[in-house]
């Protein structure tokens, strides 16, 4: 407690001595950063991915193309939530919606915050897509004939993973030009 406020109370209150511009402005910076959050998923599901990739070149060198290829395959696809936040991130930064709209100064903020929070969300399909394409390539070096197989199972199986990613992508989206708080 400061003086008779709560802590939420004296931050809203401080909050209010500036230009609502400029809260909007502060709340997208935050709502930038936190979307680049995100980035954790991918790059924790590529090394894996890789790391999968050489040992099953090490064990296989003389298929070291087609595990390589696997491994490549899946890890763009493994990228593709990084690329979500980083869209959102960009659009924030350089052509944000809220920044001209109006309505609340708190919903308005608050909004630009949440599209960066939805994108944390890449996190999971990030990981579990590096996850698959590392498997995917483990798989190939073990059982090199059977190489469209395993790329068709890995493919679909990171297609259903991406869903949560695409979710968040949506709901930032929405936020931003179909907001319906405001």
């Amino acid at each position: 407690m400061i003086g008779d406020m709560n802590i939420v109370e004296f931050v809203i209150q401080f909050l209010s001595q500036f230009e609502p511009i400029d809260v909007i402005k502060s709340f997208s910076a935050l709502g930038i950063g936190i979307a680049m959050v995100a980035g954790v998923g991918p790059g924790i599901g590529q090394g894996f991915a890789a790391g999968k990739g050489a040992e099953a070149v090490g064990k296989n060198p003389t298929k070291s193309n087609d595990i390589t290829m696997i491994m490549l395959l899946g890890s763009a696809v493994a990228e593709t939530s990084g690329i979500f936040s980083l869209v959102i991130a960009l659009i924030l930064l350089f052509a944000n919606p809220f920044i001209n709209a109006t309505g609340s100064m708190w919903v308005l903020a608050a909004s630009a915050m949440a599209c960066g929070i939805a994108m944390v969300a890449g996190i999971g399909p990030g990981t579990g897509q590096g996850f698959a394409a590392g498997k995917g390539a483990e798989a190939v070096g073990n059982r090199p004939e059977m190489k469209s197989s395993i790329l068709r199972v890995m493919l679909l199986g990171q297609a259903v993973a991406q869903t949560t990613g695409i979710y968040a992508l949506i709901v930032a989206l929405i936020l931003m030009y179909a907001n319906p708080f405001l």
